[in-house]
């Protein structure tokens, strides 16, 4: 049979290596996470330039628009010409308005890392049981 101060220094390594183990766990952890915030961050920059260039051709496709149809329909009705601008103005809106929405409830944030703690919650819950 062995004694408490046998098992003292086995019990003292396995400590070591649990806490050894943990530590690289949460190290790996933390950088699955930076690079996600780092591919988020590049992902969010990059839609912020693609939305400003739209934008910016948008608006100068829309003035461009707007003057075609303003000169071709002013003498016929111009209140039809500013009815037409309206109505196509709201139908852009609508669309872009609906796109945006769709985008926003597609989006998921760290998703890697959120599953890999899930797993990792999973294992451990499995291994204490």
């Amino acid at each position: 049979m062995e004694t408490p101060s046998d098992t003292l220094p086995e019990l003292t390594d396995a400590s070591k290596r649990l806490a050894q183990r943990a530590l690289v766990i949460c190290e790996n952890r933390i950088e699955l996470l930076m690079v996600e915030v780092e591919e988020e961050r590049e992902r969010i920059l990059r839609a912020i330039w693609l939305a400003l260039g739209a934008a910016v051709f948008g608006l100068l496709a829309g003035v461009a628009l707007t003057a075609v149809i303003a000169v071709a329909f002013w003498r016929q009705s111009p209140i039809a010409a500013l009815v037409i601008l309206t109505m196509l103005y709201v139908v852009v809106a609508t669309v872009l308005y609906a796109r945006l929405v769709r985008l926003q409830s597609d989006w998921q944030t760290l998703p890697t890392t959120l599953d890999q703690l899930r797993k990792d919650r999973e294992c451990l819950e499995k291994n204490l049981n």
